[in-house]
């Protein structure tokens, strides 16, 4: 009886076959390694990611409707590979253990494995969240019969509805350009694509409309008091009202407090409680990473995925905000006090995490396993260092803060000037990532005077609403229950490569825009948030078998037959508004910034091997050029170098930190690259830790020699 045990990927598999296999073989199949014991009884082998994919049964014009899985190999020699070796394993096996991630995804591809190549196999499903040996060896000994058929019809439908919406109204758009103008350009939108940009459009139509409303502000600055004490730093009093609406109320007050003295009137003081952090889950991750590093969500999501395959941190993509006692909270500190000496201090008290709201049924928040990692990148290390710290401070007791304010009078006018200090660090001392101001006002009593040395009436206007980060929008489309923890930061990614919306504070694209208000005037069904988190609901439902996919995607088709109905009626008005937003935006995402030796501008040039250069808008009459590095990304930064004073780019590798550079390859700022291994300085100091995805290259097992051969060695 053959036992097949499938993991996701090959690094999961390795893990899975060193826990469960002792003395296993490495066996081969087209260059695919596989795990096996040694009576040839068990065996651990891996998928690529999706083996499957939906795929049109015969090509027609949009909606279609018709389609059906199949093999996900076509023009991807790498996933042929897994096929194949999945194949010949599954038609021997008896048994067949679905080891996937444990989320939709996960379900889907195990799923689809075990019923097109697993013929004649019974099935079982294990449950982990670490890819630790304790949890791997009992995920095994207990595992469920049969899949989770809610789970994976939920996982199915989703790819279904994700292709009825997302490459229907895909070729509806491409299609519109055409027939509009005669020409190609690939524009997409889909179930969850068309929501996201419309809530980055929306915001960026707010900001456009806002019309500042002017205001005034009243502050003081003093250094000393009557007595004649010096502060260690000036203390500036604010006016009792943050905005005075009217110029001439302003300048009255003002007026009345100029050439006197401040008199303290009085000493509040209040002390606070700051509890704990709750434990990460993926979105809380993706934003601190973002704040405290300036990863995006997207690499973010990356790395973390490393550090689980790696066995240290157990698995990222969970909405929970809880860790239960189950995982051995001591265990976990006393593994990792080995390498982190603060974690001793909560040895020995009474472990509880300071457990979120939210949660999930498939996984716990993120924690580090007590595993220690070996050798790892910077940005691996730097991520795992915040989930471990987090996790030591959701055990840590309440930061206390102690707030002092201190009330001034001019006259009969109210100011005040609060400081604030940390008298308890507590969980503080856990996560130094927490930054919190630390402002100590000096002892003053009630009757001193305060010698004013500068009096300010300061002119402001009120601020539009702010630009989402990548980080901030992960956040939003989670409040508002679009996309999934696993898809929200690839929705945005894409959004990026489509053109629609750029720069780290999002702006929408003139292309975006023009996208967005197409949809809304002719198909606005397509961009419905309501329906969007009316179909997210459906899933859920048929997850928890109360809905069936049948019934869904019957809903659904009837629902756009009628909605592609209306698109196809304004095809060629859709196309002509669209073809010129095309044009504007990429003549100006090609544009980074004034030449310098004319008065043209330089822009990305492509050649027609592959190779990129920037050149002036006005050759032949100016020549201004500038070299590009090849195979990598390129982003404008908006920024000009001090010292050459040409545009300075963001360049993205795979695997390596990205880095800020300018035009100029003679600028002072480059005088000291090549010379230390770290690789070149940045212009200006500037630095973003975000954009390439790092290649994975897992270590291989040692092989082992088959008993057949062993015997014919010692012949």
């Amino acid at each position: 009886m053959v036992h097949l045990i499938v993991a996701e990927k090959p690094t999961a598999a390795k893990k899975i076959a060193d826990a469960l296999i002792e003395g296993y073989f490495i066996r081969k199949i087209g260059g695919v390694s596989y795990y096996e014991s040694g009576d040839g009884k068990t065996i651990v082998s891996s998928a690529a990611g999706h083996i499957f994919g939906l795929r049109e049964k015969s090509k027609r014009p949009y909606p279609n409707f018709d389609l059906e899985w199949q093999p996900a190999f076509k023009n991807n020699s790498f996933i042929a590979k897994f096929y194949k070796a999945l194949s010949q394993l599954g038609r021997a096996a008896d048994e067949t253990t679905i080891a996937t991630d444990y989320d939709v995804e996960g379900e889907v591809i195990g799923y689809n494995i075990y019923r097109f190549l697993c013929p004649k196999s019974k099935a079982s499903r294990m449950l982990f969240s670490t890819l630790t040996k304790p949890e791997l060896k009992k995920s095994f000994e207990s595992r469920k019969a049969g899949v989770n058929e809610g789970l994976a019809q939920a996982g199915l439908t989703r790819h279904f509805l994700d292709f009825f919406y997302g490459v229907n109204i895909s070729k509806a758009l491409t299609n519109s350009v055409k027939s509009a103008s005669n020409r190609y350009y690939l524009l997409s939108s889909g179930r969850v694509q068309g929501p996201t940009l419309a809530i980055v459009v929306n915001r960026e139509k707010e900001i456009q409309a806002f019309v500042p409303i002017p205001f005034w502000q009243i502050n003081f600055i003093t250094k000393q008091n009557g007595p004649g004490e010096k502060f260690p730093e000036p203390l500036t009093f604010e006016y009792e009202k943050d905005k005075i609406w009217d110029k001439p109320d302003a300048e009255k007050i003002y007026g009345e407090c100029l050439g006197k003295d401040a008199v303290v009137d009085g000493i509040e003081t209040r002390k606070a409680k700051i509890n704990p952090p709750t434990p990460f889950n993926l979105t809380d991750l993706q934003s601190e990473a973002y704040k405290v590093f300036g990863y995006s969500p997207s690499r973010t999501q990356a790395i973390a995925q490393k550090l689980y395959l790696q066995g240290v941190i157990s698995y990222p993509r969970t909405s929970s905000q809880q860790l239960p006692p189950e995982i051995g909270y001591g265990k976990i500190l006393g593994k990792l006090c080995q390498r982190y000496g603060l974690g001793k201090k909560l040895i020995g008290k009474d472990l509880k995490p300071n457990n979120g709201k939210k949660t999930d049924p498939a996984h716990p928040a993120i924690y580090p396993t007590g595993e220690l990692p070996g050798k790892i990148t910077k940005e691996e290390e730097n991520l795992y260092e915040l989930i471990v710290h987090r996790f030591f401070a959701t055990f840590g007791e309440p930061a206390e803060r102690l707030s002092v304010k201190i009330n001034a009078l001019i006259g009969a006018h109210k100011f005040s000037c609060t400081g604030v200090k940390t008298v308890a660090k507590n969980w503080l001392e856990f996560y130094p990532f927490a930054k919190l101001g630390e402002v100590e006002l000096p002892l003053q009593k009630k009757g001193t005077s305060l010698i004013i040395h500068k009096l300010n009436l300061l002119s402001k206007e009120t601020q539009p609403p702010k630009r989402y980060s990548p980080a901030s929008l992960v956040k939003e489309l989670e409040k508002r229950n679009l996309g999934t923890k696993s898809t929200r930061a690839a929705i945005i990614q894409t959004l990026y490569d489509r053109n629609y919306i750029e720069g780290q504070k999002i702006s929408a694209t003139g292309l975006g825009i023009r996208v967005i208000e197409s949809l809304e005037k002719y198909v606005p069904e397509l961009v419905s948030e309501e329906l969007t988190a009316k179909l997210e609901g459906e899933m859920e439902a048929i997850q928890e078998g109360k809905n069936t996919q049948e019934k869904v995607l019957a809903d659904t088709k009837e629902s756009l037959i009628a909605t592609f109905r209306k698109f196809r009626a304004h095809e060629k008005e859709i196309g002509a508004g669209l073809m010129g937003s095309v044009e504007e935006t990429k003549e100006e995402q090609s544009r980074i910034g004034p030449c310098g030796k004319c008065d043209g501008e330089l822009k990305f040039i492509a050649m027609y091997n592959g190779s990129r250069f920037v050149g002036c808008t006005n050759y032949p009459h100016c020549k201004n050029a500038y070299p590009l590095p090849r195979n990598c990304g390129i982003e404008k930064t908006g920024k000009i170098c001090e010292k050459c004073n040409t545009p300075i780019l963001k360049i993205i590798r795979k695997g390596r930190r990205p880095f800020n550079m300018c035009l100029d390859p003679k600028c002072e700022t480059k005088k000291d690259w090549g010379k230390e291994k770290a690789g070149p300085q940045e212009p200006e100091g500037e630095s973003h830790e975000e954009g390439g995805k790092a290649k994975e290259t897992p270590k291989k097992a040692p092989r082992k020699k088959s008993p057949a051969k062993k015997k014919a060695a010692k012949k």
